[in-house]
């Protein structure tokens, strides 16, 4: 005897609240969520390469001009 309601094909977005053909966000394999701390560390560290390449740049500019 067959249902009465056939099974549905394709995507059921009633699962998740998405709309159809919308998928969440998947995190990459192996990797961590980035905390807050990692993101401030990256960008002191950016930061401070940064001005180490000014000062490196400044130096060499300085050492150009003398005679």
């Amino acid at each position: 005897m067959r249902p009465a309601f056939p099974p549905r094909r394709g995507r059921r977005h009633h699962l998740h609240g998405l709309r159809a053909g919308a998928r969440p966000p998947r995190p990459l394999s192996g990797t961590p969520p980035a905390r807050l701390s990692d993101l401030i560390l990256a960008v002191l560290g950016v930061t401070l390469l940064g001005a180490l390449a000014l000062v490196l740049a400044a130096e060499f500019a300085s050492r150009a001009l003398a005679p």
